[in-house]
This record gives structure tokens, C-alpha cells and sequence, in this order.
């Protein structure tokens, strides 16, 4: 039986030998840097240095969905030919590019009520993304099928997690996460806030602190109580905006923490880069709660 293909949006952050690897196919996501378009995704038209250079010289990046004529036009292709695809999604608590995806595969269903293609929404972002495409490769070598595949992705992605920290708080403020006045204020004190993505797949400011090696421990230790400390953790992503050597930091917290088998550093893409700005960290992992739970535990 032929395997089922694995989709993502190149939000996900993977390098590309890995998606060669394992057949992955990726869906570019549009997004501008000073008024140029780059529409073939992440880091093939410009180099993460350029990207993030470019940021730190005050240049305007911005970002685009995913429209439902592209999708309509791909989920057409998939079932004409009778291929089975899951489709893992930017969240649709920072992008309406799942929304733009289960509706055009609401519209081709209509043609082709069979077909077996799935759409998750993965309420995440980054590599969080691309933990989950790691986690539907696993499955899919394992022989589940692509709905069986979808279906335990639908309950994992609730105990994936991820935390992020930011070197310059007017990303956020350009966002709409934070007031202009906070943003420079912070900055002026030199905070760092620790954001979570929420149980919706929305990106929330919980923590701040002073200083980015504490932000790096809180979220380490924010790991810890999402994770059994007895079993460890199999796979750690650290995604970084051209900070590496921060990336390493926490990587090395990480292993002094827990029992860890893998971690990968990986530069984050423009997508999610262009909102969080040079400088930024995320760590995402696999948890033994789910983020409803560590939501209720931590902050009532």
C-alpha cells in the first residue's frame, strides 16, 4: 500500500534534508521584506541572515495566508488522483490559513465525498509544527493510515507545548500583544517576557523577567512541569532568530535539567520570525499533561 503523503506550510520551521527525507511536502506561505515578495516559503529566496540583517536594520517584513483558491486548487489535485494526504496547518489562533484550508476542503468534498485527505489544525506554530510532522512521520512508518494518522494528532497536539522569550518588545507591540508604553518601558528595564501557546493555539504573554538568561531558566523550568522527569524527554526543538549562540545556551539548560535524547536547533522561518523579530527563542517539546492542565496548574 502506498503511504499516505504528510503536508505542512512552511511555518513549520523543518530543515529541508529532513523534508526530502521523509517526502514532505510543504505549501509556501507569502511574505515581504520591504516591500519585495518571496513566494516560494521559507529561506529559498533569501537567507535567514538576510531576513533577520535586514529586521535589525529596521527593514518591515510581513506576512500573508494561505487563500482558499490555493488549497481548493491542491486538495483537487490530491483527490483526482486519489492520494491520501494529512495536512498539518499554521494554528488558526495566529492565522485563518486552517480555516481558508478546512473550507476549500469542504468545497472539493463535494465532488469527491471520499477522498482521504485531512486537515489539522495544529494550534501551534514554528517548530511546534514540526514536532507534530515528526510525530505523524513516526505514525505513519508505524502503518497507521492517514485518518488513523489525523485522528491521534487531533489528541496529541493538546500536550505539545511551547514557550518563546523576545530580545526587542516592539515586535510584540507591532502585534498587538503589548501597548506601545509597556514596549518601552520594558525595554528600558531590560524585561523579557516568557510567551505560551495557549490551549487555542493563541500566543499569550504569561511572564516577564529581568534579563534573557532568566527568561532561558524560567522556560526550562516551565518545561519541567509539563514533563514526567522520571521518563524524560525523547526530541527537544529549540528554534532561534538568528541568535544561535543563545540557542546553544538553552539547549545546554536543557541537559543539565532532564534526561534529553535529541535536541535540534533550527533557525525560526520568516513567518513567525517577521512577528517575533531577531533575537527570539522558542522550545517546544512533547508533555506527559496536556496545556489545558499546565494552564489551570500555573495560572488558575
Amino acid at each position: 500500500m502506498t503511504p499516505f503523503t504528510i503536508v505542512v506550510d512552511s511555518s513549520c520551521d523543518l530543515p529541508p534534508e529532513y523534508i526530502r527525507e521523509h517526502g514532505i511536502e510543504v505549501l509556501p506561505m507569502p511574505f515581504e521584506l520591504d516591500g519585495r515578495e518571496h513566494n516560494l516559503g521559507y529561506w529559498q529566496e533569501i537567507t535567514d541572515k538576510e531576513f533577520y540583517g535586514a529586521l535589525r536594520k529596521g527593514g518591515v517584513a510581513k506576512t500573508s495566508q494561505i487563500n482558499p483558491g490555493y488549497f481548493n486548487a491542491v486538495f483537487t489535485e490530491y483527490a483526482s488522483q486519489g492520494r491520501e494526504a494529512v495536512f498539518i496547518i499554521l494554528s488558526s489562533g495566529l492565522s485563518a490559513t486552517s480555516q481558508c484550508a478546512a473550507l476549500a476542503l469542504e468545497e472539493v468534498k463535494q465532488s469527491w465525498p471520499d477522498c482521504k485527505i485531512f486537515v489539522i489544525d495544529s494550534i501551534y506554530a514554528a517548530s511546534g509544527i514540526g514536532l507534530l510532522v515528526m510525530l505523524a512521520v513516526e505514525k505513519r512508518s508505524e502503518g497507521l493510515t492517514a485518518g488513523e494518522t489525523a485522528l491521534w494528532l487531533e489528541t496529541k497536539k493538546h500536550s505539545c507545548f511551547g514557550f518563546f522569550t523576545v530580545d526587542d518588545l516592539m515586535y510584540l507591540h507591532r502585534g498587538g500583544r503589548l501597548s506601545k508604553l509597556s514596549a518601552i518601558a520594558g525595554s528600558a528595564l531590560g524585561i523579557k517576557p516568557v510567551l505560551v501557546i495557549m490551549p487555542d493555539g493563541a500566543l499569550a504573554l504569561k511572564d516577564k523577567t529581568r534579563g534573557q538568561n532568566a527568561a532561558l531558566k524560567l522556560m526550562v523550568e516551565h518545561m519541567k512541569r509539563c514533563i514526567d522527569l522520571d521518563a524524560g524527554l525523547d526530541t527537544v526543538l529549540i528554534n532561534h532568530t538568528d541568535c544561535p549562540e543563545t540557542a546553544r545556551t538553552i539547549a545546554g539548560l536543557v541537559e543539565s535539567a532532564v534526561n534529553v535524547k535529541n535536541i535540534i536547533i533550527l533557525a525560526m522561518g520568516p513567518v513567525i520570525g517577521a512577528h517575533v523579530g531577531p533575537g527570539s527563542i522558542a522550545l517546544v517539546f512533547e508533555g506527559s499533561i496536556t496545556r489545558e492542565e499546565f494552564e489551570r496548574r500555573l495560572y488558575g
